[in-house]
């Protein structure tokens, strides 16, 4: 029996489930977590979704008509979450329970019980379709649209390299279902509060160019980040790459006090992932994270003595 269809199998046989999604959640987390529930409620189940984080208002398009209805689950489900610990404030009370990990992430620690990791998909949202399909669930509009923004959002509008034939084959399949996929990526990638312009001035002049221009550092410090929603700092990592010649961009973001969230994004030969895998973190070969607890210069410190050792292989 392959993966798939034991999840279905499992998802089918049973009921009353919440489903997770990681911290500083982006429109793949998203995305996936609010189709994988409408689905399940097309199904007849009681499905809801959580995030220890509030929810950038640009998604609120996914999520309208989901309101969360229950407080007793009795499974839980996560998608696009490579470790419990990404879960954030929700891991004391669920990381111990999730029985169904839907993923895409290489670094994924197979922490389930039944887990469908796929690190040749663009997006968990790639996955989460094969799910829907599989289950037998007609993709409508709204499920369409989340599939759609999770991955046009962890493509980079399709233009990063995880980009494949079969990602534009299931775009394709999507706007079919009548989605406006302009608008979409219009929101998700043109449209800026005058408050992130702001801070992207900061930033930039602030950013460190580093080892002969092929590193770029960023910080946000409290101070910056202060009055400022989820959306105005969403995507505010991709800066760091932007710079002609830079192979290796680093975001420090500090979270707290002597806490700081590294974000590090590359191009080839370099792999993101591996470097925040030395230092407790994860993700993809171009994007990848971790979280650095210590005060801003032995964070900054850190980093860059990761990077630099894998810049030099």
């Amino acid at each position: 029996m392959t993966k798939i269809k034991q999840i279905c199998d499992y998802l089918n046989q049973n009921d009353n489930y919440l489903i997770l999604m990681h911290g500083s959640p982006d429109g793949d987390a998203v995305g996936s977590a609010y189709a994988l529930c409408r689905a399940l409620r097309a199904l007849g189940k009681k499905a809801d979704c959580a995030c220890c984080d509030p929810l950038p208002r640009r998604y609120s398009y996914m999520t309208d008509g989901v309101e969360n209805t229950n407080h007793n689950y009795e499974h839980i489900l996560t998608v696009d979450v490579a470790d419990p610990k990404l879960l954030g404030g929700l891991r004391k009370e669920y990381g111990d329970r999730i029985e169904v990990a839907i993923d895409h992430h290489a670094s994924n620690i197979e922490y389930a019980e039944l887990s469908l990791v796929r690190p040749e998909a663009a997006a968990a949202c790639e996955v989460i379709y094969d799910v829907i399909c599989d289950l037998g669930v007609a993709i409508d509009k709204k499920i369409a649209e989340c599939l759609f923004t999770g991955i046009a959002t962890d493509t980079g509008c399709f233009k990063f390299s995880n980009t494949t034939a079969a990602t534009h084959r299931i775009a394709a399949n999507l706007i079919e279902k009548g989605i406006d996929a302009g608008e979409i990526n219009r929101i998700m990638f043109d449209t800026k509060s005058f408050a992130r312009l702001d801070l992207e001035r900061r930033v930039i002049e602030k950013m460190e160019i580093l080892d002969e221009g092929k590193i770029a550092v960023l910080v946000l410090t409290a101070e910056m980040q202060e009055g400022l929603t989820p959306d105005d700092l969403e995507g505010i990592n991709a800066l760091s790459r932007q710079v002609e010649g830079v192979i290796v961009g680093i975001t420090l973001r500090e979270k707290e006090a002597n806490r700081f969230k590294a974000s590090v994004r590359t191009y080839d030969p370099v792999d993101a992932s591996m470097i925040c895998r030395k230092l407790g973190g994860g993700g993809h070969i171009r994007a990848a994270g971790c979280e650095l607890k210590m005060p801003f210069d032995e964070a900054r410190s850190t980093i860059l003595a990761a990077v630099r050792e894998e810049l030099s292989k």
